[in-house]
């Protein structure tokens, strides 16, 4: 069997990294994959790109005026919604043509139009499509928060300038997406059960199948090592206990830094003793700024793509904490995981499907940044924290491993080829 996984980058974002590792895992698991992206960032020969050209430059910019221009010319929420008016026909590619399966993943940012999508999906090829965010199930946005127009009909949008109006441009997309999904079959994918959820109540998903399968990770990469020769070798102290906290931007709001600056200020005041107990393991771009914001030593390293790099700075640290504010399922927590490293979390997304609160890490109340701080000293003390970094393992390598999930995959895919293979 023949697949082409289609997202827009090949290593940057969440969602590339999880589209590279599930063709890995298909690959190791007898399935010929090959990946489709617009942004090449490695030598990987099942990996194509889209020919470079300066338009491809142009439709990405273009997409962002048409947004400009409905945001009544703010910069407000500019990156937060997409509405896929451009993009490349890559229903002629010999890729494409030679696939029995098209796996749609992240495709915002000018890699697919809904025009594209819809000439893909009237050539007959079966297509599932893994919904990395909420973008596939609303008009423009790509996570709804406490909106619920998506469960109906999509206007008067709050990440437009003012609200939008009932007929604005979130109203238009929807109605766009809303007659192609009626058009045509497509299999929806789910990395969570809570966005399974959050598709099942979209007006646009009706009728179609949608299932749950998580993201695949290499168990035999990110497993636990040494803490004391990892620590060496990033050139951490071996007296510390170690606090990581990582994203691709630190300073990305979303990602709630402000909550993790609270939550130390507040284990600070409630146990002075722990400034020179503990510090802070930071990776990810602009992870510098922390060293003047948190009241503990901090150790910033650059955002990093080796993922044996990767594997030494989980395995140098006695907790990963993630106070994100959105969230599908986080490669880092199941990183971290499979290192042996319990994690602590706001209880959104799908956080709590991962962390098993209390048995495997700690699921603080959404948003306060005090049982942030009581999740963080309560796992560093517990005294069954071996078994918590055991039970970590545990939950990565029997949910997430790569022939776990590959299997799943594959028995998706014979089923909407009809194959019996």
């Amino acid at each position: 069997m023949r697949v082409l996984l289609i997202n827009t980058s090949e290593r940057i974002g969440g969602a590339a990294v999880a589209c590279s590792r599930l063709m890995e895992a298909l690959k190791n698991n007898g399935i010929k994959a090959r990946m489709l992206v617009r942004d090449k960032q490695s030598e990987q020969l099942t990996v194509v790109a889209l020919n470079r050209s300066w338009r491809l430059v142009w439709k990405f910019v273009w997409e962002r005026i048409v947004i400009w221009r409905a945001n009544r010319f703010k910069k407000n929420n500019l990156f937060a919604v997409d509405i896929a008016n451009t993009g490349t026909d890559i229903t002629g590619l010999p890729e494409f043509q030679q696939a029995d399966v098209i796996h749609l993943h992240w495709v915002n940012q000018g890699m697919l139009s809904l025009k594209n999508i819809e000439k893909i999906l009237a050539s007959g090829k079966p297509v599932v499509w893994t919904m990395h965010d909420m973008w596939p199930c609303t008009g423009i946005c790509h996570h709804a928060r406490e909106c619920e127009g998506y469960r109906q009909e999509c206007g008067s949008c709050h990440f437009l300038y003012g609200g939008g109006h009932k007929r604005d441009l979130s109203h238009r997309i929807f109605l766009r997406k809303k007659k192609l999904y009626q058009s045509y079959p497509i299999t929806f994918v789910t990395c969570s059960h809570w966005l399974e959820e959050k598709a099942r109540l979209s007006a646009l998903i009706e009728g179609h199948k949608v299932v749950c399968i998580p993201n695949p990770l290499n168990t035999n990469l990110f497993k636990p090592h040494d803490k004391q020769k990892a620590r060496e070798r990033l050139k951490l102290p071996a007296d510390k206990k170690l606090l990581l906290f990582g994203s691709v931007k630190i300073t990305d709001k979303r990602k709630g830094i402000d909550y993790l600056i609270e939550s130390c200020k507040i284990l600070v005041k409630n146990k002075p003793e722990l400034r020179e107990q503990l510090a802070v393991v930071a990776f990810g771009n602009q992870s510098r700024q922390l060293e003047n914001l948190l009241p503990f030593k901090v150790y910033p390293l650059d955002f990093v793509h080796d993922e044996h790099q990767l594997v030494d700075i989980y395995n140098s640290v006695d907790l990963f904490v993630t106070p994100s504010l959105e969230e599908n399922l986080p490669n880092t927590i199941m990183e971290a995981m499979a290192c042996g490293i319990p994690c602590v979390g706001f209880n959104v997304g799908g956080i709590p499907e991962m962390i098993d609160h209390l048995h495997n890490g700690y699921v603080a109340r959404y948003k306060s940044a005090e049982d942030l701080a009581n999740g963080i000293h309560w796992t560093l003390n517990d005294p069954g924290y071996e078994s918590l970094c055991e039970e970590a393992c545990r939950k990565a390598v029997t949910h997430y491993s790569e022939h776990v999930i590959a299997k799943k995959f594959i028995e998706l895919y014979n089923k909407v080829t009809g194959s019996n293979a």
